[in-house]
């Protein structure tokens, strides 16, 4: 069976700023993530990313800059024995009224579609409910609920913050979400889980 995870990448892969990561030298895993990364590759998921990057609409940082922050990450990655399959991103800003920004289910909807080749749309969602989105933000976990996933929290980059607004909103229909530490501990356990 083919197994997917998809990551958000700022504040779950790397560290996250307010004033966006606009460099490659901006771009800094948070510890343990690389190789949470590598674990799931190494026990059969292809792991695909899916992030918003309106820094591009805003002329923060070129889709070249986009490209090499994405390739020291892959080739942080390969030594470990990881990759990500794939890199979907939107560069749209806000007011562009995209479907791919996240709390959109755009990007998660095309992962589905390009993962579950052979599948008619309905299948792939279907294929989806067994799919983890993982992410440190209410919109991470908007798109994948909106898409038919799974969905995790992790208290890194905006996570602490995320899990507070869900408290003080009261979102009652993320009273059952699963919150870990990080994509570290998050890997833990589903590895637990699938071996069990």
């Amino acid at each position: 069976m083919q197994k997917l995870i998809i990551l958000d990448r700022d504040g779950v892969i790397n560290q996250d700023s307010d004033n966006y990561i606009k460099t490659v030298d901006e771009f800094i895993p948070i510890p343990g993530s690389l190789e949470a990364i590598a674990r799931l590759c190494q026990a059969g998921f292809s792991v695909m990313v899916a992030t918003n990057q309106s820094g591009i609409s805003r002329q923060f940082f070129t889709l070249d800059t986009l490209k090499a922050m994405h390739d020291k990450l892959q080739s942080l990655l390969a030594p470990l024995g990881g990759k990500v399959e794939r890199f979907y991103f939107c560069p749209h800003g806000p007011d562009e009224h995209c479907d791919c920004r996240k709390p959109k289910p755009g990007m998660i909807r095309q992962i589905a579609k390009d993962f579950f080749t052979g599948l008619d749309a309905n299948n792939q969602s279907q294929q989806l409910a067994n799919v983890f989105v993982v992410g440190d933000s209410l919109r991470d976990l908007e798109a994948g609920s909106a898409a038919g996933a799974k969905i995790a929290l992790v208290k890194t980059g905006k996570g602490l913050r995320t899990l507070q607004s869900i408290s003080n909103d009261n979102l009652q229909q993320y009273s059952q979400l699963p919150v870990y530490n990080d994509l570290a501990d998050f890997t833990d356990h589903l590895l637990a889980q699938n071996q069990s």
